[in-house]
């Protein structure tokens, strides 16, 4: 989806004009990938806007930070406090909201602690990123990077790149998205969502140590699973088990909750969402609506004019 400019962008403090949002073909970022980012989303309420686990959100720019040793000059409250100023400064919602910290123009050479680190956070109109109401996905070629090469726990710009070659090939192939294998072959994730399977009525998705990205959906919807009584299991995932699924989905901030309608062309049960699936996504976003109680303490209020929440 093209992105649709707002007036402004917050940068190391201040809010500046979008356009003024720039930075030097030269910069560490550009040549080496060093950056973490996130993606966040604050949806339409009955009564204005809600961020969705902002704080949640923000703890994991800081850990991504700090495991490529960025310090970043922000506390969470600071970031999280910067991300409302902007929303309501821009008055757009809902809107999809990209923090991001990389290293700028300072030196050129792999180690980045000379060049200065610069953060921003992005808002802008976004909808539904998967189109239709269920995905046709394939196994991947790619594997998800292999544990101590790039830190999976990391959500950096660098990871990424692996991220674009399994999309880009579902792509070419007429597939939605494509789902990686973790080294050893087992089930690990999407290009940037997490998985989910559902077998005889168990909840199974894969755990962390299988090139997982720690995503805060991911970790919504177990906690919806939970709470709602559904049995879970995380455990490493062979992937024939995806052929025999009774219900296939996947989970992310742009995502959300996602059906599978097949996999490999393989169709998944009679290719419709099934019940379990329907029930988690219903709650998901029932609370993050505001439709539903915010019963997690998920929501963060924004004091914005928004479109009118749509049941789903």
């Amino acid at each position: 989806m093209p992105i649709q400019p707002t007036s402004r962008i917050w940068h190391n403090g201040n809010l500046i004009p979008w356009d003024k949002a720039q930075i030097h073909v030269m910069s560490h970022v550009v040549h080496y990938g060093s950056s973490v980012f996130e993606g966040i989303r604050c949806y339409a309420q009955p009564e204005g806007a809600a961020v969705f686990r902002l704080p949640e959100h923000m703890q994991r720019l800081l850990d991504s930070a700090k495991i490529y040793r960025m310090p970043l000059p922000y506390s969470l409250d600071q970031l999280s406090s910067a991300t409302v100023e902007l929303i309501e400064a821009n008055g757009v919602a809902p809107c999809y909201v990209r923090p991001i910290a990389f290293r700028g123009y300072g030196e050129l050479g792999v180690n980045p602690k000379n060049s200065p680190v610069e953060v921003y956070i992005a808002n802008y109109p976004w909808g539904k990123y998967v189109a239709g109401d269920a995905a046709d996905v394939c196994i991947s070629s790619w594997n998800r990077l292999a544990p101590n090469t790039m830190p999976s726990l990391a959500k950096a710009g660098a990871n990424y790149m692996n991220s674009q070659l399994i999309r880009m090939e579902a792509d070419v192939n007429g597939y939605v998205e494509g789902i990686a294998l973790d080294v050893n072959g087992h089930l690990s994730e999407g290009s940037g969502e997490n998985l989910f399977l559902v077998r005889n009525g168990v909840l199974y998705t894969s755990p962390l140590a299988n090139s997982v990205l720690s995503g805060i959906t991911r970790d919504s919807v177990l906690t919806i699973a939970r709470h709602l009584g559904i049995p879970v299991v995380e455990q490493s995932l062979p992937r024939e088990l995806i052929y025999i699924a009774d219900e296939v989905f996947f989970t992310g901030t742009a995502a959300e909750v996602t059906p599978i309608r097949s996999v490999d062309r393989i169709v998944v049960a009679d290719g419709n969402p099934g019940p379990i699936t329907r029930q988690l996504a219903d709650e998901f976003f029932g609370i993050a609506n505001g439709l539903k109680p915010d019963r997690f303490g998920w929501l963060t209020p924004v004091n914005v004019n928004a479109d009118q929440p749509v049941s789903v």
